[in-house]
């Protein structure tokens, strides 16, 4: 009977060992191929790290580690045989994950095949590190884990080499199940491993620059396979990017995209942008020769030309005139007439000084989809130049009702442009009103400039104790102003306060003694308060600094 025992012990501790002696696939020599060995470099070019990775496809695409590529400038794989190749681009990433996967310069790799399913506990595993044929670690799945849907984090009975993180974990088929993850504790006979198919599905997508692990490698970042994901990405780069990495990210575009006016143009914009307006021109041809909407393009070259000619005025370029600009805005209206073209014609007549057309083009664009505040300010602005007042302040209003009160901080730009027009039209109290949403919706921003300006529509529309309360305002904002404490001392002497004015009119003469107006307001406030002598000599120094008032005043109060 303990004999009998004794075999059945046998046995199970025999079945349980089993996964640590089981024979060596026959896939091993042919696999082994496949596998590499990954090193990265800092900008300085020291070693920064390394380890085992794998291909997945026959251009180059492989699997390995994130890790090694965090402040990496450079990266290069060496394979089986000992031959070197550089990593071209990132194709995706997952810190969490620590994995990462990226393309090789390699004419042709030869790929593992990825399972096509998550395998099951008690599942027969083999790990393959970098250039081993002979002793291959056997194991089996001791548990697995299920994350982001259907991927599996695996626990494994085997006892992982230290060199093997990021080594492919494969079935009795030679297909990978997972990506050896860096061991917690050497030497322990159990390891961890993260779904091949989890890593495999990482992908570059057009917000991807803003992705914290891909922002943390110098290592140049592919573009997305997805033709509105890269055009987004080129987008992303073109705000956050440096100017070489977009420019080059632009030749990649081209190279992906070679047949989509988009990339040429994104070019010929890079060539302006230099002011190198010729090789614009010649890739703005290319645009067209390709251009499924060559509308897009003539519109295109229309804003290139017209932005030279109103930031560049100083680069000489025959070709591109205004009269072009509108020439090629009207051929893309032509092709396709859409508001968006006609408000750019718009721009382009008002920038020829051609007002009254520019407004005529606006109007239509008033029963347009592009509706809104801000084609009634542009409106307005020709009306402007056009010295009608009154059309310019209607459209103004027209700007102003596209809004609902409570405001939003979206009004505040056209309630100041109509505080603006209605001073100058002398409606005053109007413009305070404006003023006073204004001030409601942008408090936080405000500076003493906002309160001089609303001081000065307060003393016109006879506001006076507003008027006073704004320039004390702006005054605390900019202590050292002179032209604040002038224009104080003026209102103070306008409304009888002299012995006010005349403590002002002291502050202005300390800031400023070599100009007039100190003097000219602590003499008026003076004489006015009876104190003529005194007043007479301040109004003569001011006569002497140049101040054209000073002569009558001194008349009146000498007699």
């Amino acid at each position: 009977m303990m004999l009998r025992k004794f075999f059945i012990t046998l046995s199970a501790v025999l079945l349980l060992a089993v996964p640590a002696v089981l024979a060596q696939p026959a896939w091993v020599k042919k696999t082994t191929k496949s596998v590499f060995t990954l090193k990265t470099f800092a900008p300085d070019g020291t070693l920064l790290g390394g380890s085992t990775g794998f291909f997945v496809g026959e251009d180059g695409t492989a699997l390995s580690s994130f890790t090694p590529f965090k402040g990496a400038q450079r990266a290069v794989v060496i394979d089986a045989t000992g031959k070197e190749y550089a990593v071209v681009c990132m194709l995706g990433a997952n810190e969490t994950y620590d994995v990462a996967k990226f393309r090789v310069d390699v004419k042709k790799s030869q790929p593992l095949p990825l399972v096509a399913s998550e395998l099951s506990e008690g599942s027969g595993v083999w790990l393959l590190p970098y250039r081993e044929v002979k002793q291959v670690p056997a194991g089996h799945i001791a548990k697995t884990e299920a994350f982001n849907g259907d991927y599996a984090y695996y626990t494994v009975e085997m006892n992982m080499p230290d060199n093997a993180a990021s080594a492919p974990l494969l079935n009795e088929a030679g297909e990978v199940v997972g990506l050896m993850q860096k061991p917690s504790a050497p030497g322990r006979n159990q390891s961890y491993a993260v779904s091949a198919r989890f890593a495999n599905s990482v992908h570059i997508s057009g917000l991807s620059l803003n992705d914290p692990a891909l922002r943390s490698t110098y290592i140049k970042k592919a573009l997305p396979a997805e033709f509105d994901q890269a055009q987004l990405m080129l987008y992303v780069a073109a705000q956050s990017a440096d100017s070489l990495s977009y420019a080059q990210m632009v030749d990649d575009f081209i190279s992906q995209f070679p047949n989509r006016h988009e990339g040429y143009v994104y070019k010929a914009q890079l060539a302006a942008s230099v002011k190198d307006y010729a090789a614009a021109d010649q890739e703005i041809a290319k645009a067209l020769k390709v251009a499924a909407k060559p509308d897009e393009v003539h519109f295109s070259y229309s804003r290139m030309i017209y932005q030279k000619n109103v930031y560049d005025v100083q680069t000489p370029y025959a070709a591109w005139t205004l009269d072009k600009a509108l020439t090629e805005v009207s051929e893309a209206e032509r092709l396709n007439p859409q508001p968006g073209y006609q408000q750019h014609k718009a721009y382009v007549l008002f920038a020829q000084q051609k007002y009254g057309e520019a407004y005529e083009v606006y109007a239509h664009l008033f029963e347009s989809s592009l509706r809104s505040a801000e084609v009634f300010y542009e409106a307005s602005r020709c009306k402007e130049m056009l010295a009608d007042t009154a059309s310019r302040l209607a459209l103004l209003d027209s700007a102003v009702a596209m809004f609902s009160r409570p405001y939003l901080r979206e009004a505040a730009p056209y309630l100041i442009a109509r505080a603006q027009a209605s001073m100058q039209a002398g409606k005053n109290r109007q413009a305070v009103n404006d003023l006073n949403d204004y001030e409601n919706l942008m408090k936080a921003q405000l500076n003493d400039n906002f309160y001089y300006l609303r001081h000065q529509a307060e003393v016109a529309g006879r506001l006076f104790q507003q008027a006073l309360d704004d320039i004390d305002r702006a005054i605390e904002m900019n202590p050292d102003y002179d032209l604040y404490y002038a224009e104080k001392a003026s209102l103070q002497v306008r409304v009888g306060l002299y012995d006010d004015a005349i403590n002002t009119s002291r502050r202005c003469i300390e800031l400023s003694p070599q100009y007039s107006d100190g003097y000219l307001f602590l003499g008026l406030a003076q004489c006015l308060k009876g104190e003529k002598t005194e007043g007479v000599k301040n109004l003569q120094q001011a006569r002497q600094l140049g101040d054209p008032q000073a002569d009558g005043l001194i008349k009146k109060y000498s007699k």
